[in-house]
C-alpha cells in the first residue's frame, strides 16, 4: 500500500505495521555499517530504536549523527529515510524509551546497559514495486 511521503500520519502507520528497519550509520573511517532494529514511531514521524550501549551504532552515532533507515523489507512497498539521530539522555531518554516500550512491551530500552536513539527524518522516499512501472515519491520534512 503506497502513500504520500509528506503525509506523516500515513508514514507513522506504515512504520508501526512494519516494526523493523535497517539502520545505517557511518563508522569513523567513513565505512557504512547497517543493522536490523525494532523501530517505533511517534505521532509526528520521529523514529525510535534501542540498542546496547556498546554497539557499533552507538559508537558511530556519537561521532556522526547522520543515518539512513529502510523500512518495509518484506513487501512491495519500502520507505527510505535520511535524517539525524541523537542518543537520548535524561528526561528525553525516559520519554522516548517509554514511547518505545508502548510499541514494544518488554523491550530493554530503559535498561541500564541500553541506549535509546531518536531519529528526526529529513527526507522520506516511498518505493512501490507493486505498480508497473514502480512508483517512487519523495518528500523533504
Amino acid at each position: 500500500m503506497s502513500f504520500d511521503p509528506s503525509d506523516s500520519a500515513a508514514f507513522v502507520a506504515f512504520v508501526r505495521r512494519q516494526r523493523r528497519a535497517v539502520v545505517a550509520t557511518v563508522a569513523p573511517f567513513g565505512v557504512p555499517e547497517a543493522a536490523l532494529v525494532g523501530v517505533a514511531a511517534l505521532d509526528d514521524g520521529t523514529l525510535i530504536f534501542d540498542t546496547a550501549d556498546d554497539s557499533r551504532k552507538i559508537h558511530n552515532l556519537s561521532q556522526n549523527g547522520r543515518v539512513a533507515v529502510v523500512i518495509g523489507t518484506d513487501g512491495d512497498v519500502t520507505v527510505q529515510v535520511e535524517g539525524v539521530a541523537t542518543i537520548a539522555s535524561g528526561a528525553s531518554r525516559e520519554r522516548h524509551g517509554a514511547a518505545y516500550n508502548e510499541q514494544f512491551p518488554g523491550s530493554r530500552a530503559l535498561d541500564q546497559d541500553f541506549a535509546v536513539v531518536v531519529v528526526r527524518p529529513e527526507w522520506v522516499r516511498v518505493y512501490d514495486a507493486s505498480a508497473r512501472p514502480a512508483v517512487i515519491t519523495e518528500a523533504r520534512w
